[in-house]
C-alpha cells in the first residue's frame, strides 16, 4: 500500500521514493555523454555538500564500476561509495550506494528522446538511517536537502545542456 505524502514522493514500508523530471533541448546522446563523466558529478552537487570524487579519474563507467566519494552532512565528512549496478547507453543507468550515509540509495538515471529534446528522469529509492527517528529525521532534514540538491542539479544542468 501507498501513501502519497507530496507530488512527488511516496513512501512504501519505510522506502522513500523521489522523482525528478527535467526537458533537456539537448539530443539524448549529447545528454548521455555528460553523465558518462563522472567528474561531471562535481557540477551537478551544491557547494554546501563539499562533494569530492575519491576515486582517480578519468573513471571508465559500466556495469560493476565503483566509484568512491566524500561529501560533508552538517559538516560531518562522510564517505560514500557507489556501484553502477545497471548500465544501458544511451537510456539509462543506475547507481547503488554500498557505503554511505543511507540505509538504501537506488538512483535510476532514465533518459528519453522525443523532437530532438531528452526527457531526463530521476528516480531515487532511500531509506534513512536512524531506528524509530528515521521518520522525523526524514521529514524534517533529509526530504528538503535531496528536493533542494536536485533543484540545484537541474538548474545546473539546464544551463550547461540547455
Amino acid at each position: 500500500m501507498y501513501n502519497i505524502v507530496k507530488e512527488n514522493e511516496l513512501i512504501h514500508n519505510k522506502l522513500n521514493i523521489f522523482h525528478n523530471t527535467v526537458i533537456l533541448n539537448a539530443s539524448i546522446d549529447k545528454v548521455f555523454s555528460f553523465f558518462s563523466k563522472a567528474e561531471n558529478l562535481e557540477l551537478l552537487t551544491p557547494a554546501w555538500l563539499k562533494f569530492k570524487i575519491l576515486t582517480p579519474t578519468p573513471i571508465l563507467i559500466k556495469k560493476g564500476c565503483l566509484i568512491d566519494y566524500r561529501i560533508k552532512i552538517f559538516g560531518i565528512p562522510v564517505k560514500w561509495k557507489t556501484e553502477i549496478t545497471c548500465w544501458q547507453p544511451p537510456h539509462r543507468f543506475i547507481d547503488e550506494q554500498l557505503k554511505g550515509p543511507y540505509k538504501i540509495w537506488k538512483h535510476e538515471h532514465q533518459f528519453i528522446e522525443h523532437d530532438n529534446q531528452t526527457k531526463m528522469i530521476d528516480r531515487v529509492q532511500y531509506q534513512v538511517p536512524g531506528w524509530f527517528l528515521s521518520p522525523i529525521i526524514h521529514n524534517f532534514f533529509v526530504r528538503k536537502a535531496i528536493k533542494n540538491i536536485f533543484k540545484f542539479r537541474s538548474n545546473v544542468i539546464e544551463k550547461i545542456l540547455g
